[in-house]
């Protein structure tokens, strides 16, 4: 063999170690083989931990392929005529990956010759057979680099991926918001389908290897518009292996979390918040049966102490937790052609949480006030059967359910109210009220999943096809705690003032603040069925170009609490077109693209509090004070009732009504469109660069509307789940006779809404209302998202020395919808934001979205110092989202909420008025405040280190690692108040203050024996 031929084999056969060789395989815990031979010839891979081999013969033009490996490293061994070519080539097959082996020489013979390539990855090397945008890193490499034990913190390894910034958390890719992801375990579908933020997580050592897909991903993938991870689960071979492994992160190795002040006093405690855990875990994996059956179990004992203060410092919750996770891995070899794979775990939790008084001076726990728990987690299992029916087409069947459990309660519930209190209001000096539990609360949601994925290999096409179906179910009861079923809130205001905290109502003379006493109910089951299917085609038009041609059919059907259909959207059409060139046609070069379309599904929570029957009732009141009272000899402070202000049940009144009139009935889907364009390029045997370009648009968003007019005029008030800025069509009244008596169609973009100005008349020495003049219609302005970026990574191959990846990321974010959850204003209750209310929450708001970061730098990397001793870096730095300055109303119509308008002049009744004077709303004069109006919040850097030490014992080997995290403790704000106005024409004197911080730097020491 000369030496260019040998050269390529090298490079051809390295680029299948590469941690992000990412061509379309299947959805679940596998990759592929794909290469070229002679023609005729028979290729074998075989997996000598477990016994595994399978022989496929090559076509006529050379190609082979093997569909739907399970993770692991294989040898691969040509033969013809019986006799083998060369020597057995190690390949390494990742999740998700396709490994690709083999080349043509110079002279055109097909060979493998005798190539060897050692270690599980010698190159980054550029995938000439991948679209996609994705990252692989797997359990051996996130132990050599301080990465926090969570999914998310992989998933923030990746370019363009953000943490949220909001109190609900979850993570952001690519500008999307935190609610439009998915989760994958062993291709269970694990997302969390009630508020679609969070997802079914087991410990960190359960995990093998992750994939983190950032874009471009097959069509396969579906039900979001954000990212996917796909994770799979650790499995035995034919040695036996055991270990335990404690992870400490105790409570004084953590820096204390800075208060927050205005104006010298505190209005945020958190220099009192501790956790302290410790976590041991025991494992072991083998086989069953010898090459045919193998298994992995894993305990992990946890034992998890936080402590948190109100945001005053006044009372203090201690909590603990001790329950312990299980999980198991099954893997049968039916035959070299069959495979039945098992995974199982349990991440059932309970904490047990007690609150006391506390004086924050003094450091001092006073007596207890009460106790309540929480639980969280389920049961969740995963089946899957692979069949390798023939060499050119193999089957993988799943099924599997996955679990959630959240309730809440506290012995207490029937005896206390909650009770809270805004920025700004008196301080009793005593705990609010006698309760810690807001509600009582239980909820289980469980997903039943099946799926069938298949792959054929036909010539120079690859067509991949399947099915897949979820029903998704919430059992929920939910009711506030206490014994009239009230939680009171209690904000600051200004009299003679609509403030939107006291429901928009007039605050009367000598009120600095108001209560709001809601009753809050809701229970049901509630279910929601999503299916698709899927054909792909990827298509080898020369050997140097592929183009992968894919179209998937999504169908959602939501149901209210009686089982009916109230949302049903179907043949949602989202194609799928990339390319890939290899420029130089020796794998070291590649242009790349995709556009696709992708869709979000309802979240759960929309059956709920849409078609549940909630009950949402809210009284406000003056606030005269509070009330001191005690109970088992510890006082507490309840608000005092003062003069009623209003009321309204507009959120719910309790019965599921007729839902024709409250959701459209042709509402069409939340869709995204993406387009990338990408370039990689390898420079040597370990470095390599590239870039990648990537637009992103979102079209469409479903959320509540207020519908108050029609073609008739005005109507009575209507919430309705509908596509804000498109035609609406609801159940109502044809012939404006009062009666509804069929479907009427609105414009949103013109209509829908009506406008008025509330009037007032000063008589006897006050104002008082003297009614409202009607001004007409106003129409909603249509969501838009827009995201692009630009994205530079350069990598530095793992050689058993050392290692290096980097990524710059510049993007624009920008629009006037976040997306199903709103950031600005720290709401997370998915597709019920407030940015659709009223046409006037969005008007005039485009700009940077919360999840804008200009600037993104991420760097890691390890260095080993010798056989023993190891260190390792990450660095995640990016620059701040925008602040807005909110105001409460709009020059067009009284109604107050969260708005792009600040009233400057004319803003109340003015002082000093003779008997007969009039005012009216619309003599407010505004000036507009623009979305991220008011600046940036500042640059965060995060950076960790580590230092690890491993060392055998004969069969036994010992790993010590510590880390610390947030090493430079900064303290950052990652989210700030964005009210200017707390009342129209009033300025928050909290705008702008910190309300969410970096977490403070911690240690963590990880102990392990393994044998």
């Amino acid at each position: 063999m000369n030496s260019r031929a040998f050269r390529r084999n090298a490079l051809s056969i390295a680029m299948g170690l590469c941690m992000a060789s990412l061509a379309p395989v299947a959805l679940a815990q596998d990759g592929s083989v794909i290469g070229q031979s002679q023609a005729g010839a028979q290729v074998t891979v075989t997996n000598p931990q477990t016994g595994f081999s399978r022989s496929v013969t090559a076509d006529a033009s050379g190609n082979y392929r093997f569909a739907f490996l399970p993770v692991g490293t294989y040898q691969l061994q040509t033969s013809v005529d019986g006799q083998p070519v060369g020597e057995a080539v190690q390949v390494r097959v990742g999740l998700g990956n396709a490994t690709y082996v083999g080349s043509v020489d110079d002279a055109g013979t097909t060979t493998l010759g005798a190539v060897q390539v050692t270690g599980s990855r010698v190159i980054n090397a550029v995938d000439v057979s991948s679209t996609e945008s994705a990252t692989n890193v797997t359990a051996e490499e996130i132990a050599r680099m301080p990465v926090e034990r969570s999914v998310s913190s992989v998933a923030l390894l990746a370019p363009g991926v953000a943490g949220g910034s909001a109190g609900f958390g979850g993570i952001s890719f690519g500008g999307s918001s935190v609610a439009e992801n998915a989760f994958y375990i062993n291709g269970l579908n694990v997302t969390d389908f009630y508020n679609r933020v969070g997802f079914s997580e087991a410990p960190f050592d359960f995990y093998q290897e992750f994939q983190v897909k950032t874009g471009g991903y097959s069509v396969e993938f579906g039900r979001t518009t954000g990212g996917v991870v796909n994770a799979v689960a650790k499995s035995g071979t034919n040695e036996f292996h055991s270990g335990a492994k404690v992870v400490l992160t105790p409570e004084n190795w953590r820096e204390e979390a800075h208060d927050s002040y205005l104006d010298g006093e505190r209005y945020l405690t958190r220099s009192r918040d501790t956790s302290d855990s410790t976590r041991m875990n025991i494992w072991a994996s083998g086989p069953l049966v010898k090459d045919k059956l193998f298994f992995f179990a894993m305990y992990e004992g946890r034992q998890v102490d936080p402590q948190n203060t109100d945001n005053q410092g006044n009372n203090l919750t201690e909590g603990n937790s001790d329950d312990g996770f299980w999980g198991t891995t099954l893997d049968w070899q039916v035959t070299n052609n069959n495979l039945l794979s098992l995974m199982a775990f349990s991440n059932e939790n309970r904490v047990n949480s007690t609150t006391y008084d506390y004086d924050y001076d003094t450091d001092t726990i006073g007596d207890e006030l009460s106790t309540g728990y929480s639980e969280s987690g389920g049961k969740n299992w995963a089946l899957t059967w692979t069949s390798y029916l023939t060499d050119n087409l193999s089957m993988k069947l799943m099924h599997g359910t996955n679990e959630r459990n959240s309730i809440t309660g506290s012995p207490v519930d029937g005896d206390c109210n909650y009770v809270t209190a805004g920025t700004g209001v008196v301080d009793p000096g005593v705990p609010l009220g006698c309760n810690n539990n807001s509600s009582i609360y239980d909820r289980n949601d469980e997903r039943e999943q099946t799926r069938a994925d298949f792959e054929w290999a036909a010539g120079d096409h690859l067509v991949r096809f399947g099915i897949d179906r979820e029903v998704n179910t919430s059992d929920l009861s939910q009711v506030y705690s206490g014994p009239d079923r009230l939680q009171y809130n209690v904000y600051s205001a200004v009299a003679g003032t609509q403030n939107d905290n006291c429901g928009g109502f007039f605050v009367p003379d000598g009120y600095t603040a108001c209560i709001r006493a809601r009753q809050y109910e809701i229970s049901g089951a509630f279910e929601s069925n999503n299916q698709a299917w899927y054909i792909e085609d990827n298509w080898s038009i020369t050997d140097d170009f592929i183009l992968s041609l894919g179209i998937r059919n999504e169908a959602f059907d939501n149901k209210d609490a009686e089982g009916t259909t109230y949302i049903e959207m179907d043949d949602m059409w989202a194609p799928r077109l990339g390319f890939s060139w290899d420029m130089k046609s020796d794998g070291t070069t590649k242009l790349f693209g995709n556009v696709g379309r992708y869709f979000l599904p309802v979240a759960n929570v929309i059956n709920i509090k849409q078609g549940g029957a909630l009950l949402d009732a809210r009284s406000y009141y003056g606030f005269d004070g509070w009330e001191i009272r005690e109970t088992n000899g510890v006082e507490y402070a309840m608000p005092i009732l003062g003069e009623f202000m209003g009321f309204d049940d507009d959120q719910g009144d309790g019965t599921v009504g007729d839902l024709r009139s409250e959701v459209d009935s042709d509402m069409d889907p939340v869709y995204q469109d993406e387009l990338i364009l990408g370039f990689q390029q390898q420079l040597s045997q370990a470095w390599s660069w590239g870039v990648r370009g990537i637009y992103r648009k979102l079209n469409n968003a479903i959320d509540d509307i207020n519908i108050t007019a029609t073609h008739c005029g005005r109507v009575s008030s209507n919430w309705v789940m509908a596509n804000p800025g498109e035609e609406v069509t609801i159940w109502g009244d044809t012939d404006c006779d009062g009666v509804d008596d069929g479907y009427v169609s609105i414009d949103t973009s013109q209509g829908g809404y009506w406008t008025e100005a509330d009037n007032y008349e000063f008589v006897d020495g006050e104002w008082e209302y003297a009614g409202s003049t009607p001004t007409g219609q106003r129409g909603w302005v249509k969501p838009e998202r827009t995201y692009k970026a630009l994205e530079f990574q350069v990598d530095r191959a793992w050689d058993d020395k050392w290692m290096f990846n980097g990524s710059y990321t510049l993007s624009w974010n920008e629009g006037n919808a976040e997306g199903p959850v709103n950031t600005d204003t720290n709401f997370g209750d998915t597709g019920r934001t407030e940015n659709f209310d009223d046409p006037f929450v969005n008007l005039d708001g485009y700009g940077p979205l919360a999840n804008d970061h200009r600037h993104q730098i991420k760097l890691r990397g390890t260095y080993a110092l010798n056989d023993n001793w190891r260190v390792g870096a990450t660095v995640d730095a990016k620059s701040g989202g925008p602040i807005t300055g909110f105001g409460v109303g709009n020059p067009y119509n009284w109604k107050l909420y969260h708005s792009y308008y600040l009233c400057v002049e004319n803003c109340t009744p003015p002082d000093g008025a003779a008997e007969g004077d009039t005012w009216s709303t619309s003599d407010r004069i505004y000036e507009h405040s623009p979305r991220g109006g008011e600046g940036r919040m500042p640059w965060t850097v995060d950076l960790g280190a580590s230092v690890a030490y491993e060392r055998e014992f004969g069969l036994a080997t010992f790993r010590a690692k510590l880390a610390v995290y947030n090493l430079l403790n900064d303290q950052e704000p990652v989210w700030v108040y964005q009210e200017l106005e707390s009342s129209v024409g009033e300025r928050d004197p909290f705008f702008g203050q910190e309300r969410f911080l970096q977490s403070p730097r911690y240690a963590q020491l990880i102990l392990s024996l393994s044998y």
